[in-house]
């Protein structure tokens, strides 16, 4: 009995005028399915091979100008932007196999873009701030800068951000506007630095024998550059103390070991020669 009605079922479904539609609408018009089918697979290849063909030639570019000794700035920005257009250029080809119009498409595009481009205001900004770092480089990739509040060495300029790395190896995305819209400090792009200490002395230290002590230690760090010369002078006689500046030039890869080693030796070349160092004191006198 359960057989006798599987089979009437089984019949009732093939004989459903719908599907016997479907069935001769299909054999009527088997070579247009064919031909979909054949196009969206065509499609997908193109956009398989596009992709890989797009970060190929982003690669090969940003070798030919690592070859070429262009600033690694440079290279990253422009291999990015070859990428990302050979990208887009890959899914309006595809689009345009599958029958898709191209005019229509790129208008979908622009009125996308233009939607898009008001949501994201910040983000075109940065993008537009970018072109202008690449452009006008006020700094490079291993300069470190000091802006937007921020201080540390440049890894990358990427589309919509640099990436720094602080002395204590933080890593920081800072958007490219607020870099541009503040006050950038590169450290790194002249080869020489000065360093500024303050030393202070006693009112009792003869001045002259200070100096001659102070020259004497900064003339024994062999980086310390002869050229332009080592400023010492009284700045300010002060409350306690007398202020003298002591002002070397060194190379600006070696400002801060330069920096801690004079501190270090002022300290023992004063103290070696009974020279006091004051600190605020005061005294209080009790009727």
């Amino acid at each position: 009995m359960s057989l006798e009605n599987t089979e009437v079922t089984s019949t009732s479904i093939v004989e459903t005028p719908f599907l016997q539609q479907l069935i001769g609408w299909g054999r009527d018009h088997n070579e247009l399915i064919l031909s979909y089918i054949v196009n969206f697979v065509v499609a997908i290849l193109i956009i398989v091979i596009g992709l890989y063909i797009a970060r190929t030639l982003s690669n090969l570019l940003s070798r030919i100008l690592t070859k070429k000794k262009v600033d690694k700035t440079i290279v990253d920005f422009l291999s990015a932007i070859a990428r990302y257009t050979l990208i887009a250029m890959t899914f309006i080809a595809g689009g345009g196999h599958l029958g898709i119009q191209t005019a229509s498409f790129v208008a979908i595009l622009a009125a996308a873009g233009l939607a898009v481009g008001l949501a994201l205001k910040g983000a075109l900004s940065n993008f537009a701030a970018g072109i202008l770092l690449v452009t006008l480089r006020p700094f490079k990739i291993g300069h470190f800068i000091e802006a937007a509040g921020t201080a540390g060495t440049v890894e990358s300029i990427q589309l919509f951000h640099c990436i720094l790395r602080t002395g204590d190896n933080k890593h920081i995305v800072v958007p490219n506007a607020a870099i541009l819209k503040s006050n950038i400090v590169n450290v790194s792009r002249k080869p020489v630095r000065r360093i500024d200490l303050i030393i202070r002395v006693s009112y009792q230290s003869d001045l002259k024998h200070v100096k001659h002590v102070l020259e004497a230690t900064i003339s024994a760090n062999d980086k310390v550059l002869t050229e332009p010369g080592t400023q010492i002078a009284v700045s300010e006689l002060a409350s306690s103390s007398v202020n003298l500046v002591v002002r070397p030039w060194v190379k600006s890869g070696d400002y801060w070991s330069v920096r801690f080693a004079l501190t270090e030796s002022i300290k023992n070349a004063l103290d070696s020669e009974n020279i006091k160092i004051p600190y605020p004191q005061m005294d209080v006198h009790h009727k």
